[in-house]
């Protein structure tokens, strides 16, 4: 089941797709369920936003895949290395990614994404799957110069725009054969499966529970594959995962 969150005259709505038409639910179903309004909306008439808005944080994680830990001349990391970006940084389908003047390389990062459905603390591995509510996809957009001037990361990772998410949340979704495939203006930069990962998403949601209570609408972003570069204003970035679509935003100079 894909489910939206879109634009239509002039109100916020949430719905899941069927085929070209959207229908249209009565609340957030993070919290509301899945009850519907009995309306239906076709998709081509519709804003696509972010998916959701996190009320508490975005979860990201460094290194994660092995490829792109080498490709910045780092070392894998034994365990999960976690860092936060504001809900501020979320954006949606179309919306710019704003490089900021104060830094002369800002990087793509294409990423899974994984929801949180429920309140999650001290999570064991092997429980964690049902506290995903579902998958999308995700553009962890970092200044790559800041990212190294600084030592830490908040900054570099944390610009409004920075977290391009999207364009629906996908609840049912085979790990074990998802791929990310990024391209820049067309030419594809990034094509990795999901299977490379370091640590799991099942092992970096129980890992992030033991430290810090994980909320409904929190996000976690998994880590991306090798093949992360610059991108300057006038870009097309576009990150595809099959079974959750495409999501495209263009870049842009403050």
């Amino acid at each position: 089941m894909k489910i939206v969150r879109f634009s239509h005259e002039e109100s916020i709505r949430y719905g899941v797709v069927d085929e070209t038409d959207i229908v249209v639910l009565a609340g957030d179903p993070l919290f509301a369920g899945f009850d519907t309004t009995g309306q239906r909306v076709p998709l081509g008439e519709v804003q696509l936003l972010a998916p959701v808005i996190p009320r508490s944080k975005v979860v990201g994680v460094g290194r994660n895949y092995r490829d792109h830990a080498a490709e910045l001349g780092n070392e894998a990391p034994a365990e999960p290395l976690l860092f936060f970006k504001p809900n501020t940084s979320v954006i949606g389908p179309g919306d710019a990614i704003v490089r900021p003047g104060i830094s002369e390389r800002v990087d793509f990062e294409g990423e899974l994404v994984a929801v949180i459905g429920r309140v999650a603390r001290n999570v064991s591995v092997e429980d964690a799957a049902g506290y995903v509510f579902g998958y999308t996809i995700g553009n962890d957009v970092t200044a790559r110069d800041l990212q190294k001037s600084d030592g830490q990361w908040a900054r570099a990772k944390g610009f409004d725009s920075f977290c391009p998410i999207g364009p629906a949340i996908e609840t049912d979704l085979d790990l074990a054969q998802a791929r990310i495939v990024t391209r820049v203006n067309g030419e594809v930069k990034q094509d990795g499966p999901v299977s490379d990962m370091i640590h799991s998403v099942a092992e970096v949601i129980a890992y992030a529970s033991a430290a810090f209570t994980l909320l409904p609408g929190d996000l976690i972003m998994t880590g991306t594959p090798a093949g992360v570069g610059p991108i300057v204003a006038g870009d097309v970035v576009e990150i595809e995962i099959p079974g959750l679509g495409l999501l495209r935003n263009p870049v842009r100079d403050a």
